[in-house]
């Protein structure tokens, strides 16, 4: 806001909203999107029980989803999405809710305004798919070794709320800030442009991590049905069997 006078009380609430909501579902968010991404298949799955014992303890000859103990990445991923991203988004709808009071212009009556409270909502819905999904392990009707339905959903509407709250900070900063704050000061160049490295960098990183999905199932595969042998390994094996009849 480059002009000689300081803002005035209305621009600062105006301005602490906008940082805050920024903060949450630009930058938290994204952060906690990206740590599930690539920490899945970068961290070791298990916590406790070792891939050789997961099978026949955990899962059991009739269950083929994983544990929660296997997910080392969740608690991580739940801290960013909720205990750091929640107080944020919450403290940033307050402060929208209180610019509103003092306009005296009513609740939820342009898009800027609609669409925060569709956000919000999402948001919290998204909170309670992902606990669902992480501790409820339904059978998955696509069949064994398969996610079920809820587990896509999950990613999907993520992308969903993080592609919507780009367009609502985009039409914060170019539309609803003159209309809120009367056009005493504009939003500077600086803050548009970190709003574009901001989309960029997070579309970009989770592009690149899609291509580590194989990889990841690979892993996945591998805890559900125990390590698969490769001909090095039964080469070893076979030599191991030649000593112990030498010895003998």
């Amino acid at each position: 806001m480059a002009t000689s006078f300081p803002l005035q009380p209305l621009e600062i609430m105006a301005k602490n909203h906008a940082i805050l909501a920024t903060t949450g579902f630009l930058i938290l968010l994204p952060v906690g999107v990206l740590i599930a991404r690539y920490a899945r298949t970068f961290t070791p799955m298990y916590t406790v029980f070792p891939v050789s014992r997961v099978k026949n303890v955990e899962l059991g000859a009739n269950n083929t989803s994983f544990p929660p103990s296997f997910y080392r990445w969740f608690p991580v991923h739940f801290v960013v999405q909720l205990l750091l991203s929640g107080p944020v988004i919450f403290a940033a709808w307050y402060y929208g809710w209180k610019t509103s009071n003092v306009l005296g212009l009513g609740h939820f009556l342009d898009p800027h305004q609609k669409m925060g409270l569709v956000l919000l909502i999402l948001y919290v819905v998204q909170l309670f798919l992902g606990l669902f999904t992480h501790f409820i392990k339904l059978r998955s009707p696509f069949g064994p070794g398969t996610r079920p339905p809820q587990n896509y959903f999950h990613v999907f509407l993520g992308l969903v709320i993080l592609i919507l709250a780009a367009e609502q900070v985009h039409y914060g900063l170019y539309i609803e800030w003159a209309f809120a704050t009367g056009g005493l000061h504009v939003v500077p160049m600086a803050a548009k442009r970190a709003w574009i490295a901001l989309i960029v960098i997070f579309w970009v990183f989770y592009l690149v991590g899609l291509a580590l999905v194989p990889k990841q199932f690979s892993q996945e595969s591998r805890a559900r049905n125990g390590p698969t042998r490769t001909k090095s390994d039964e080469k070893g094996l076979n030599n191991q069997s030649g000593d112990v009849q030498s010895a003998a």
